[in-house]
């Protein structure tokens, strides 16, 4: 008879109920219950993300004018921060990747999550391009016209024209086929996955940012106005890396 820990080993490493799990389900030792219930429901968990999976793998070939056709998903992180880019990303991803399954709104997702999706998507996607969209282009065009714009260059940069675009709440000067979806992050496949990818290009940069300029803290905020952040700026004074065109930043440097 196999110990408890080595079934419960066993267990922690299957992803599907097997032949030799009858054993499993009839012996009646405490620890081992306890550890064919935890396996119960990660399958559990691991059905509902598959369940959930094809119907965002659904909405969005529901775009597609055929079958062989690919949707690009498009979005943004960094809109609201006081420094840094805002940074896009548009992916094309294949129709139905079981390696992708669990990818979400990546504002849902844990940063280690994040990473290890953001490394899945790269890795299976059809093509991706992420573009990065600087403090300076924002102060002259504004947030909400940069980030079309650097949305638009995403798509651009793409290796693989998709037949058409779907783009979180946002309708860009393009002229492929695009549809905005108000969010989109959480219903499209493809949404999802560009969330993914620009919130990991955007929170590398800034870490980066933070060994230049260790004294703000953006390894801890990213960019955004946190206490600790605008105590910073009132020491300091902006960077060349903070918009200019953000309230408090505008007024520090009137005053």
């Amino acid at each position: 008879m196999k110990t408890i820990k080595e079934i419960t080993v066993a267990l922690k490493s299957a992803e599907y109920i097997e032949p030799w799990m009858e054993e499993i389900k009839q012996d009646t030792r405490a620890g081992v219950q306890k550890a064919w219930g935890s396996f119960e429901k990660r399958l559990a968990k691991r059905q509902q993300m598959i369940v959930a999976h094809k119907e965002k793998c659904q909405f969005d070939m529901s775009f597609l004018p055929h079958a062989d056709a690919f949707a690009a998903g498009v979005d943004e992180a960094g809109r609201g921060p006081l420094a840094g880019p805002v940074v896009t990303a548009a992916v094309v991803l294949p129709n139905f990747c079981e390696a992708l399954v669990g990818i979400n709104d990546s504002k849902q997702l844990s940063k280690e999550l994040r990473e290890n999706y953001a490394a899945r998507i790269k890795e299976h996607a059809v093509c991706y391009h992420i573009h990065f969209q600087p403090a300076e282009k924002i102060d002259e065009l504004n947030i909400y016209e940069a980030t079309k714009q650097s949305m638009a260059a995403s798509v651009a940069g793409l290796a693989v024209q998709p037949a058409v675009v779907l783009v979180d709440a946002m309708t860009l000067p393009i002229q492929l086929p695009q549809h905005s979806i108000v969010k989109g992050d959480t219903k499209s496949l493809a949404i999802a996955a560009a969330s993914i990818l620009a919130k990991t290009a955007r929170d590398e940069y800034m870490e980066q940012l933070h060994e230049q300029y260790p004294q703000y803290g953006f390894q801890q905020h990213a960019g955004y106005g946190t206490k600790q952040h605008l105590e910073a700026l009132e020491q300091f004074g902006p960077t060349k890396h903070h918009r200019k065109s953000f309230e408090p930043i505008k007024s520090m440097i009137k005053g």
